[in-house]
């Protein structure tokens, strides 16, 4: 392979990575369905034909767009929390990333909420991209659920579908209130009932028995 040869391949990487760029800000702010070929020609000073050379279908570039959005949301969320330790910290670093992500795309608009608006009785390649990947989160919401549990940081009878259910719903009221409502204080509401909902399937004899002194120590103290 020659370095001209290299040179345009790599060209061409940026200048799709960049029309990429470009059409999830679109996508964020308009919705999936309201990406076109043309409006992103448009945007990026490109003809349509070149645009269109570099997915081959508006169905192909929507899809791309999701994973383009899945891999940001892995970045800044998932990522980061699975450096934290075991149990409530790492899931209390799931929600507080998660949290502040939504904050951030309250002005612009989340593509796995919208996109459950716009496909959720629309069958097709698109729709099953989009709940494959909010499956992967919900997924790893559970096992770290599950962990949290084995660790004794929760109730042993907690049910981790419920609770990941309720997790989940704060995060939509949280999307509803700030961005549709345009409440002041949602993000403030979605942690401090995210904190009450930890501290219902909280693990009540574990805290009690980290309360309750040592008779032995006790005994050491005062000799």
């Amino acid at each position: 392979m020659t370095d001209s040869t290299t040179k345009l391949m790599r060209k061409g990487e940026l200048t799709r990575a960049a029309i990429l760029d470009v059409a999830l800000d679109l996508a964020s702010r308009d919705g999936l369905e309201g990406l076109t070929i043309g409006l992103l020609a448009d945007k990026m000073n490109m003809s349509k034909s070149g645009v269109f050379a570099h997915f081959g279908s508006r169905e192909d570039l929507q899809i791309e767009v999701v994973k383009l959005y899945h891999h940001h949301f892995e970045q800044e969320v998932f990522y980061p929390s699975m450096k934290e330790p075991r149990g409530l910290p790492r899931l209390k670093g799931m929600f507080a990333r998660w949290v502040k992500r939504v904050s951030v795309e309250i002005a612009s608009g989340c593509i796995y909420i919208s996109g459950a608006v716009e496909y959720d009785d629309r069958p097709g390649a698109i729709r099953e991209e989009l709940a494959g990947m909010v499956r992967a989160w919900k997924n790893a919401l559970r096992r770290c659920v599950v962990q949290t549990i084995e660790m004794g940081h929760l109730s042993a009878d907690t049910d981790p579908d419920q609770l990941v259910f309720e997790t989940y719903g704060l995060i939509l009221a949280l999307h509803h209130d700030a961005r549709f409502l345009k409440l002041p204080g949602s993000v403030n509401r979605a942690e401090v009932g995210f904190e009450r909902l930890i501290k219902s399937y909280a693990n009540t004899q574990s805290a009690e028995a980290a309360a309750t002194p040592n008779p032995k120590s006790a005994v050491k103290k005062t000799a």
